[in-house]
Order: C-alpha cells, then sequence, then structure tokens
C-alpha cells in the first residue's frame, strides 16, 4: 500500500532513540521528505549545535530551534526529526499539535546510552558523568513525551526497519495523517 501524508510527522524524543535513523527511512517508505531540525538550525546559523550551545547558551539555541520547527511546520507535509530538548517547549509541542501530528520514539535508558556514549556533539552529556546525567534527563522529560499522541517503543532487538513498520502501522490509525493512494508502483 502507499501513503500520502496530510500532515507532517514529527519524530519526538530522546537523543539517541533513533529519530534521525528512523526518520530518513519512514520518509523513504512514505516517499516524503525527511528534514532534521538539528541540521536546519545549523544551516540557518552556520555554528555547529555544540557550538551554538557553548557561544549563545541554551536559552539562544532553543529561541532558534522554536523558530526553525515552526518554519518546517509551515511547509509542505514531511518526516521531521527534532532534537530531544525541542517537545520540552510548551511552544513547539503546541506548534507541532496545531500544524502536525508527534510521535514519540521511546527508548529506555540502558539503550540511549549504548547508542550516545562515547560520541561527540552532545552538549547536554558533556558532564562528570554522562550517563547520569542521561538518566536525569529521561526521567524529567518522560513525562512531557508521554503527552505526545503517538507512542512507539524502541527495543535494541528491532531494526530501524522493524521501528519503521510500528510508525507506520500508528499512522495508519489515523486519518488525519496519512491517505491511502493504492499499491505502491516502485
Amino acid at each position: 500500500m502507499s501513503y500520502r501524508l496530510k500532515k507532517t510527522v514529527v519524530l519526538v524524543g530522546m537523543m539517541g532513540s533513533g529519530k534521525t535513523s528512523v526518520g530518513r527511512e519512514l520518509a523513504r517508505a512514505l516517499e516524503a521528505e525527511f528534514v532534521d531540525s538539528d541540521e536546519e538550525i545549523v544551516r540557518a546559523s552556520s555554528y555547529e549545535i555544540p557550538e551554538l550551545f557553548s557561544r549563545f547558551g541554551e536559552v539562544y539555541f532553543r529561541e532558534k530551534e522554536t523558530q526553525v520547527i515552526l518554519r518546517l511546520l509551515k511547509g509542505e507535509p514531511r518526516i521531521l526529526s527534532t532534537g530531544g530538548g525541542a517537545w520540552m517547549n510548551h511552544a513547539n509541542r503546541i506548534n507541532i499539535t496545531r500544524l502536525g501530528l508527534a510521535v514519540w520514539l521511546k527508548a529506555e535508558t540502558n539503550l540511549l546510552w549504548a547508542r550516545v556514549k562515547g560520541k561527540s556533539g552532545r552538549p547536554l552529556l558533556a558532564t562528570d558523568n554522562p550517563y547520569q546525567t542521561l538518566r536525569e534527563l529521561c526521567d524529567s522529560r518522560n513525562p512531557v513525551y508521554a503527552r505526545a499522541p503517538v507512542h512507539v517503543a524502541a527495543f535494541s532487538s528491532h531494526s530501524v526497519a522493524d521501528t519503521v513498520r510500528r510508525v507506520i502501522d500508528e499512522l495508519s490509525k489515523r486519518n488525519d495523517i496519512l491517505e491511502e493512494t493504492g499499491e505502491r508502483t516502485g
């Protein structure tokens, strides 16, 4: 079956939950554009994310993030991967709820840690105990992520393709997001 997106699907969740990898494959499966809000922020500012944080601070970064997400939501329906803190912002939640659909890629802390440990470019984990910081971020953010209308669990035993299929299954239950267009031709 082939589908057409009616609204932008916004992937939210913690760093390492698979928003970018799942988002790319989901966009391919739905024949939609994929956009990563962090990549768009870098493009708009000419600074990498860690440099934005260190030069201007998290508040400045979050303001730019909100501007970029709103611009992307106003465009054609697409798959949008957001940074881990984007859904924490009240204005982002309102904009995403009004103009798109949030899908929470939910993952346990140990899986997230396995995916992010040792990787640079995670300014929030630049602490003395990054695992503890990640756990605390999960504890504080998960109740807010849970406000997303769609939840899809990410497991280490599932491939990206498995997760994409589960996201499509959830989206197909909602007639406000996907429209069936017939059999896939390619």
